[in-house]
Formats: C-alpha cells, sequence, structure tokens
C-alpha cells in the first residue's frame, strides 16, 4: 500500500466522521443512520481497495451502487435525504478506496462534503414543509381542499396530492407541501381588504 493510499484512507475517515457526526447527526439526530453511513462508506473502502484495479473499477462502482440500492429496498423506510448522505458516504469510500497516483480524490471528496453541507442547510428553504395529513372530511373538489389544509395549517400550500378518499369514514388523506410563515399573512392580507 503507498503512502498516498494510505493518506485518502486518512481523509476519508476524518470525512466521514465528518459527514456523520458534524452534518447529519448534528442536523437530524439519528444515531442509527450515523451507524450504516460509517459503516457503509469503511466498508466499500475496505472493498475497493482490496478489489480495486483499473480493470475492475468502473464495474466495481456500479456493483457497490446496485448493492446499496438492494439494501434501500429491503430495509426500513428512510427519506429522500437519508439516501442522499448513503450515497454520499458511499461515494466517498469509493473514491478514497481505489487505486491512485496522486491524490485528486481530496478535492472530490471535499466536493461531495461541501455539497451535502450546502444542500442539507437548515437555511436553504427553511419555510418549506411536508406532511401526509388525516383531513376529518371527505373532500374532492381540489381547490375546497386546498383551502381546507391552508386554513388548518396557517400556511401556503404549494401541493397537495390525495392518497385516498374514505367516503365510509368521511376522511381525506393529503400529501401535502407548504411554506410555512405565508399563509397566516396572507389570510390577514384578505381579512383586511373584506
Amino acid at each position: 500500500m503507498t503512502i498516498n493510499a494510505l493518506i485518502l484512507i486518512g481523509i476519508d475517515l476524518a470525512a466521514i466522521l465528518l459527514l456523520s457526526f458534524g452534518l447529519y447527526y448534528r442536523r437530524h439526530h439519528r444515531r442509527d443512520l450515523v451507524v450504516a453511513f460509517i459503516g457503509v462508506n469503511v466498508g466499500v473502502l475496505s472493498v475497493a481497495t482490496v478489489l480495486g484495479t483499473a480493470e475492475v473499477a468502473m464495474g466495481l462502482g456500479l456493483g457497490l451502487f446496485g448493492v446499496l440500492s438492494i439494501i434501500r429496498l429491503r430495509s426500513s423506510e428512510i427519506s429522500q435525504r437519508e439516501v442522499a448522505y448513503y450515497f454520499a458516504a458511499l461515494a466517498m469510500g469509493l473514491i478514497s478506496g481505489l487505486p491512485q497516483t496522486d491524490l485528486w480524490p481530496v478535492a472530490l471528496i471535499a466536493l461531495i462534503l461541501v455539497a451535502m453541507w450546502a444542500a442539507d442547510h437548515p437555511a436553504l428553504l427553511a419555510r418549506s414543509r411536508h406532511q401526509i395529513i388525516r383531513v376529518d372530511r371527505a373532500i374532492s373538489d381540489e381547490q375546497e381542499l386546498r383551502d381546507e389544509l391552508e386554513a388548518r395549517l396557517g400556511a401556503e400550500v404549494t401541493s397537495a396530492s390525495v392518497q385516498e378518499i374514505d367516503l365510509v369514514n368521511d376522511t381525506t388523506l393529503v400529501d401535502v407541501r407548504y411554506k410555512v410563515g405565508v399563509g397566516a399573512r396572507r389570510a390577514v392580507t384578505e381579512g383586511a381588504v373584506r
């Protein structure tokens, strides 16, 4: 093993700790996924280091992404955000584990960390929310449903996708995306105009 390979392994371990603890756990507080991210990263790093030759590098990368996809389908439901963290952990391990003659992969690892920091920053799209809501009325009219949701949430509904209308129990299950802090101001403004 070369000095560059050892340096990349050290950088990868520092990067996965930063990604797992510094970014993910600090923002989302799920201990179980921290373990998963570190395990995926170190596992991929180890396999890529052992098997990584120029001839099998591309196939190895595609195979590892495929394995993670299968694991994802078989495991408990996780959000798209957590899938992004999984792929970031996997990509960093793969980049670090493949044979390199120089240290340019450090820039790619840094790019992944910066991208995840920025894309998952709490200030980015801070007012946007997502909920699955069961309304205690069966509402089939889209505008009526949107008005009902905005009144209940006190927010501007940006998207409402009906999942189920139960006419027997008089309920509607809706996947709602909305912006907080907008609907309440709009309702006050509309009330003042009337």
